[in-house]
């Protein structure tokens, strides 16, 4: 039992590690060929987003290898293998459901991450890289990895999820994750720019986050930076990022928020 348990948990965080290794490394690689240099003299900070992002591999994977163990083992979870269990309509539905559970999730403990002590304990450590590269999508302190560790495991629990469904909401969490970091914006600036770009967090959205720090909190939709107050807009990849210390720019972000926005 006990073996079985920590096998699961192993595997679950190589899994977790591989994925973040070859889908950042993918997207680096595509950096290399679009836009050349553009991660030149940050080998230091890479360095340093792929050690915290192994760090956090391990926190992100064991919990979930527990879970995978239990709902293997003993029937944990409300994960179903028969796609007729429910309506084929619930399957998109439970991956939106997904979805926006962990973007309100997100906003609000990423807000509250901009708060200065939170900051300067976890928080400081994702925002270290000045800009972000395509290595720097799970670059957490472990405190910070313990709040987005929690919530698929927690999801899993409460929304009956086919794997299927539950695959893809790993693969958007993934692709969001990594591909708002990497300093480029893929998707054609039509889309950016037009209704769905008013709804949906891309590159140029986040860019502004890590550029002000203090707006633009959201991970997959628009929709509470909206409501509070805090969305500004698109970034602009052309700008060079201020020189200001990320504790400084935090405390502003601190009283922006205790001010409402």
């Amino acid at each position: 039992m006990l073996s079985g348990l920590i096998l699961s948990a192993v595997a679950m965080t190589l899994i977790v590690a591989i994925r973040y290794l070859i889908v950042s490394g993918g997207f680096a690689f595509a950096t290399r060929l679009r836009a050349p240099g553009l991660y030149a003299g940050q080998h230091g900070q890479i360095r340093r987003e792929l050690f915290w992002s192994l760090v956090s591999a391990a926190i992100y994977g064991v919990p979930a290898g527990v879970i995978a163990w239990g709902w293997r083992e003993h029937g944990w979870t409300r994960v179903y293998t028969d796609l007729h269990a429910y309506p084929l309509w619930w399957l998109p539905l439970s991956i939106l459901l997904c979805l926006i559970a962990h973007d309100t999730w997100f906003y609000w403990t990423h807000r509250w991450m901009h708060r200065p002590k939170p900051f300067k304990l976890a928080h400081a450590v994702h925002h270290a890289s000045r800009p972000p590269t395509a290595w720097a999508a799970m670059s957490f302190h472990p405190v910070e990895a313990l709040t987005g560790a929690v919530v698929i495991p927690t999801l899993v629990f409460v929304i009956p999820l086919h794997p299927a469904a539950l695959g893809v909401v790993l693969t958007i969490m993934t692709l969001m994750g990594v591909t708002n970091h990497m300093g480029w914006e893929m998707f054609p600036r039509r889309l950016v720019n037009g209704a769905a770009g008013r709804w949906l967090i891309t590159a140029s959205h986040h860019e502004r986050h890590h550029a002000q720090y203090r707006c633009n909190y959201g991970l997959y939709f628009r929709f509470w930076d909206t409501v509070c107050g805090t969305d500004r807009g698109l970034g602009d990849f052309s700008a060079k990022p201020a020189k200001t210390r990320p504790e400084t720019r935090a405390a502003g972000g601190d009283a922006g928020i205790a001010a409402g926005g």
